[in-house]
C-alpha cells in the first residue's frame, strides 16, 4: 500500500499550500487573535454541512451525465466502478461545458466560503481564519460525503483533482486532509484564552 504513496502534489505550488496554515498561525499570535468558540463552532458547522452538500452535488452531476458507471444499479455497482477510478480520465472524459461547469462551481464555493467569514468577522485577521476553518471542514466532510454515498475515495493514497483553478490541482486524497487539519489546529492553538467562550 505505501507503494503508491506520493509525497508531492502537481503542479508544485500545490505542495505549498502546508505553510499556509503555520504562516497564518504564527500572524494571528502576532495580531492578537479574537474568535469566540461559539462562532468557530457554528463556522464548522457551516462547513461540515456544505461540503456533505458539494459531495451530494457532485454525485448527482456525475450520475447525470454517465460520468459514474455503476450508479443507476446501487451503490454495490459503483463501487467496484470506483476502485479504478482515475480522476484525470474523468477530468478527460467531461465535455468542455462541463468543466466550465465544474470552475464556476469550485469559484462558488470559495466566494460562499469568503463571504461568510467577512459577514461574520470584523478584522482580516478572523476573517483569514474563519475562511480557513470552513474551508477545512468543507473539505474533509466533502470526501467523507464522497465515501458515505459512493465509498470513494478507496484510500487516502487514491489520486484526485482538487481543483481547477487556475490549472488543475492533482495530489493524493490525504494530501487536502492534512492541510485542512493543519489549518484547523492553527486556527484553534493560535484561539487566545482570554476571549470569552
Amino acid at each position: 500500500m505505501m507503494e503508491n504513496f506520493q509525497l508531492l502534489a502537481s503542479p508544485w505550488w500545490v505542495n505549498l499550500g502546508v505553510f499556509v496554515p503555520v504562516a497564518s498561525f504564527f500572524l494571528w499570535r502576532r495580531y492578537n487573535f479574537e474568535i469566540s468558540w461559539a462562532r468557530l463552532l457554528y463556522a464548522g458547522l457551516f462547513g461540515i454541512a456544505f461540503g456533505v452538500n458539494e459531495a451530494v452535488v457532485v454525485v448527482y452531476l456525475r450520475a447525470a451525465t454517465d460520468l459514474l458507471s455503476g450508479f443507476e444499479h446501487g451503490l454495490a455497482g459503483t463501487v467496484e466502478s470506483l476502485s479504478a477510478y482515475e480522476q484525470m480520465q474523468l477530468l478527460n472524459a467531461m465535455p468542455v461545458t462541463l468543466v466550465s461547469i465544474e470552475l464556476v462551481r469550485e469559484a462558488a464555493t470559495l466566494i460562499i466560503l469568503a463571504t461568510v467569514a467577512c459577514a461574520v468577522a470584523r478584522r482580516i485577521p478572523e476573517r483569514w481564519a474563519l475562511f480557513l476553518w470552513m474551508f477545512a471542514f468543507w473539505d474533509i466532510f466533502y470526501y467523507i460525503g464522497l465515501w458515505i454515498i459512493v465509498y470513494w475515495p478507496p484510500s487516502l493514497l487514491t489520486q484526485d483533482v482538487l481543483f481547477l483553478i487556475p490549472v488543475p490541482w492533482i495530489a493524493q486524497v490525504w494530501f487536502p486532509i492534512l492541510v485542512s487539519i493543519l489549518c484547523i489546529g492553527a486556527v484553534a492553538l493560535a484561539r487566545t484564552d482570554k476571549m470569552q467562550p
